[in-house]
């Protein structure tokens, strides 16, 4: 069976041993073949990948030599993973020809059921998906928590990626960012909010226009009484949107930012005449109240969907 790694690197084995090659070009053309395992690539697509400005004259001889390479590390593979007593037709179920097959105008990669880190994730992510749609967070939380858990680093990372490769690049890091939104959801639906604050400030640090993670981050520091912080992750992100590109938050963001300052004016009047004995005062409710300055805060829950914060209690 040969089990494919890619996210975090390219590390592709046949029961075990490894078949990944050094050189450059057979990478790459490895690379392709495991974004599309199981199926056929049409030599169009692995010529148009290894060879963007233009296929040479010799790009056919060229691609079936770099065939002929992988199917030398996968035939070397195999000879230390054949049984004592193979069964009848072992071998021609499991030789390179088999693994790494031609077929009518293209190659596939066959892995004979083995693992894929993108289909486990893929999997993982679809649970968890299914979880948060039923409203149970505590499992949406953990199945979202373990496709995040596959990644090891950059998709493909050690691979000179073409068009083709790049594609699927963008593809993976989109679905990764989508789960990564939606495990943070679960985490604050879960009132974790405190807990998440030792990794949502490195996450907008990486995804600096990120809206979705600079709203969780927003509304994490919310809940911790801790609302100038709260009001500097907006400023940050809109002060990097108008210098990236010239744009403003979106109107979801816009109406987070101004639910944040109603809140941070309603704490400071609440504050205020709690000294003063100016006007009724509001409880403190446990863990809403800032450790750090013990000023009573107003219970919120978080609308991800609308990115805003309502009264707790009110519909959403």
């Amino acid at each position: 069976m040969v089990d494919v790694r890619i996210l975090g690197g390219l590390s592709v084995r046949e029961n075990g041993v490894s078949i990944t090659p050094t050189a450059a070009a057979p990478r790459q053309l490895l690379a392709l073949l495991t974004a599309n395992a199981d199926q056929v690539v049409p030599v169009t697509v692995l010529t148009e990948e290894l060879w963007p400005s233009g296929a040479p004259r010799a790009a056919r001889a060229e691609l079936q030599g770099y065939i002929a390479e992988l199917r030398a590390l996968i035939a070397r593979a195999l000879c230390g993973t054949a049984p004592a007593e193979p069964a009848p037709g072992w071998a021609e179920r499991r030789s390179a020809d088999a693994i790494l097959v031609s077929q009518p105008g293209g190659y596939r990669l066959d892995t004979g059921g083995g693992l894929h880190d993108v289909w486990q994730f893929e999997r993982a992510a679809g649970a968890g998906y299914r979880a948060m749609e039923a409203g149970d967070l505590p499992r949406a939380a953990l199945r979202l928590g373990e496709a995040l858990a596959l990644w090891r680093g950059e998709p493909y990372a050690g691979v000179a990626a073409g068009p083709r490769l790049r594609l699927e690049i963008e593809r993976l890091e989109t679905s990764r960012l989508s789960v990564l939104d939606q495990w943070v959801e679960a985490q604050l639906g879960l009132g974790r909010h405190a807990e998440l604050l030792s990794e949502l400030p490195g996450l907008v640090a990486r995804y600096r226009t990120n809206e979705p993670l600079h709203a969780h981050l927003m509304v994490a520091l919310l809940r911790c009484g801790r609302h100038d912080e709260a009001l500097a992750v907006y400023e940050g992100l809109r002060a990097t949107l108008h210098r990236d590109g010239g744009m403003e938050p979106s109107a979801r963001l816009r109406r987070l930012h101004r639910s944040v300052l109603a809140l941070r004016n309603t704490a400071g009047r609440t504050a205020y005449a709690l000294v003063t004995g100016a006007g009724p005062a509001l409880q403190p409710h446990g863990p809403h109240v800032s450790q750090s300055s013990q000023t009573p805060y107003v219970p919120t829950q978080y609308s991800p969907a609308r990115h805003r914060l309502v009264p707790a209690g009110s519909p959403v």
